[in-house]
């Protein structure tokens, strides 16, 4: 199942007490959640949150798609699969690249699975599958790739 999307209410006044407490001025320049299920977005929400996720890596053509890439120094605010806001994570460093250039130092630091690079690369084909399928695009097996380093800010 898909998660929802957030209540705007609830990031506004998530960002505010992020804002309040760390003297952060602004936006967030993006509020998402982490996968494609519900209980995928918490399983990797609290591996955020317990600080063994500081990477991560989604389709080049969905960004382009939104019009949107995230640039070091923004903020973004991370939500749980039920929609509830729960994370600010800033971005540190962004590249991108086909799936198959990503090394071993960012598959650990995504922080998913058994960390390594070979398990990184068999959960993330499998993502980009079922992306590609639920889009109705034709399959690729080395799509281009945005990578992202993050630092969790919020909670501190």
């Amino acid at each position: 199942m898909t998660p929802p999307g957030p209540d705007p209410a609830a990031v506004e006044a998530f960002w505010h007490e992020f804002c309040e407490a760390t003297g952060v001025t602004g936006r967030p320049v993006d509020v998402f959640c982490f996968g494609d299920s519900v209980a995928m977005a918490d399983e990797l929400l609290a591996l955020v949150l317990a600080g063994t996720k500081r990477a991560t890596a989604g389709l080049l053509a969905d960004y382009d798609e939104e019009g949107f890439r995230p640039a070091p120094g923004d903020h973004s605010v991370v939500h749980a699969g039920d929609g509830t806001p729960a994370a600010v994570i800033r971005t540190r460093a962004v590249h991108t690249g086909p799936l198959s250039s990503v090394d071993a130092t960012f598959a650990w630091e995504e922080g998913e699975g058994d960390r390594t690079l070979d398990g990184w690369l068999e959960g993330h084909r499998a993502y980009v599958r079922r992306a590609f399928a639920a889009a109705g695009r034709p399959a690729d097996d080395d799509p281009q790739l945005l990578f992202e380093r993050f630092d969790l800010v919020w909670p501190a």
